[in-house]
């Protein structure tokens, strides 16, 4: 069935919340590589804000601890 002109339907995005201002982290480990690899994208980018939902100051963080473990080899520059 169609809808009459002029009438739109909403569609309401749920508002992503930092996982961690959630949980209360101030510091991530370089070496936790499972949960530093959630805010990597399979090509081993590191994910957006827009995308990944965390604030600016846990990015700063998350970015900082992702570099360390690819300095040491925990993760990968780029894939294969």
């Amino acid at each position: 069935m169609r809808r009459p002109p002029g009438k739109k339907k909403f569609f309401y995005r749920r508002r992503k919340v930092c996982r961690m201002c959630a949980e209360k982290m101030n510091t991530v480990d370089y070496k936790d590589v499972r949960f530093l690899q959630q805010y990597i994208v399979e090509r081993a980018k590191i994910l957006p804000r827009r995308i990944s939902g965390t604030c600016a100051k846990h990015q700063r963080i998350i970015q900082q601890a992702i570099k360390r473990a690819r300095h040491l080899a925990l993760l990968p520059y780029t894939s294969d």
